[in-house]
C-alpha cells in the first residue's frame, strides 16, 4: 500500500475525475458577485491552491488577472497547460513582491493551514500582497457545523472511459487542535487493461469559529466585512459545513 502526501503526483492524476461533479462556474459566478459587492473595479487576483485551474481559467474568461499558487507541482503544471498564470510555492510564506486587488482560498484551502502560527503568517503574507482595500475571500470548514453534526465516513465512486476511482473516506476528530484528521483510501481500476492502483492520504482539516477569523484579522491588518454560507450567502448555522469570510486590508 502506498502512503503519499496530499495532493501528490498520484492524487493530481484524478483530482479532475474526483471533483468532474463540482460546479466550477457556479462558483466562480458566486465569487464574482462578491468581488463586485465589496470591491467593485478589482482586476487582478491572487489566487491560493489554484489547482488544476478550474476557478482561475474560469476568472480569467470574466476579465480578472489571475495569478495561481500551487504546492503540487504537478497540479500546477496541468494548470498551466489550460492557460493558467500559476507557479509551485507555499502559500504561507510566498513573496511575489507585487500587489493584487484580491486574494482567493477557495475549496477550503485555508482549512488545511492547521496551525496559529501557520495562520498568522498566511494572514501576513496575504495583507503583504493586498493593495490597499483589497479583499481576502476564502471559505473554510464551520465549527458549529463540524461540531453539530460531526464528520462520518463516507465513499465516493467515479469513473470516465478510461478507469474507475474508488475514495472512502474515514475522519478522526480531534478535539485539541479543531482539526478533523480525513484519511481517504483510494482504488484505480483500469477499464480496458483491468489493472489496479490504490493509495492512501491524510487531509488535515481545520475548522473555525467566527470569533476566530475576527482575531486573526484583527491582528494581521484586516477588517472583518462579510460571513456568509458558500454560494447560497445565507446567514451560517450549525447546518453549514463552508462558510465564506470576506476581510478587507486596513492599509
Amino acid at each position: 500500500m502506498k502512503k503519499t502526501e496530499v495532493f501528490n503526483e498520484s492524487y493530481s492524476q484524478y483530482y479532475n475525475l474526483l471533483y468532474a461533479d463540482k460546479d466550477y462556474a457556479a462558483e466562480v459566478d458566486y465569487v464574482d458577485r462578491l468581488i463586485r459587492k465589496y470591491a467593485p473595479g478589482a482586476k487582478t487576483l491572487l489566487e491560493y491552491g489554484s489547482g488544476t485551474g478550474g476557478h482561475g481559467i474560469l476568472l480569467n474568461k470574466k476579465g480578472y488577472e489571475v495569478y495561481g499558487i500551487e504546492r503540487s507541482s504537478a497540479m500546477a503544471q496541468i494548470a498551466r497547460s489550460r492557460g493558467l498564470a500559476c507557479e509551485v510555492g507555499d502559500i504561507t510564506t510566498i513573496d511575489l513582491n507585487r500587489t493584487f486587488d484580491a486574494t482567493l482560498a477557495l475549496f477550503h484551502v485555508v482549512s488545511y493551514i492547521n496551525t496559529n502560527a501557520q495562520l498568522l503568517e498566511l494572514f501576513r503574507i496575504t495583507r503583504k500582497h493586498l493593495k490597499k482595500g483589497g479583499l481576502f475571500i476564502f471559505d473554510v470548514w464551520f465549527s458549529p457545523a463540524v461540531l453539530h453534526q460531526m464528520p462520518e465516513s463516507r465513499v465516493k465512486r467515479m469513473e470516465d472511459a478510461a478507469i474507475a476511482v474508488t475514495r472512502q473516506a474515514t475522519p478522526v476528530v480531534d478535539h485539541y487542535r479543531n482539526v478533523v484528521e480525513v484519511n481517504y483510501h483510494i482504488d484505480i481500476k483500469n477499464k480496458s487493461t483491468g489493472a489496479t492502483d490504490q493509495f492512501d492520504e491524510r487531509h488535515s482539516m481545520r475548522h473555525f469559529s467566527v470569533p476566530e477569523i475576527g482575531l486573526l484579522a484583527s491582528q494581521t491588518g484586516f477588517t472583518p466585512v462579510g460571513t456568509e454560507e458558500f454560494l447560497s450567502g445565507k446567514e451560517p448555522s450549525e447546518a453549514t459545513w463552508g462558510v465564506t469570510f470576506i476581510l478587507q486590508s486596513q492599509s
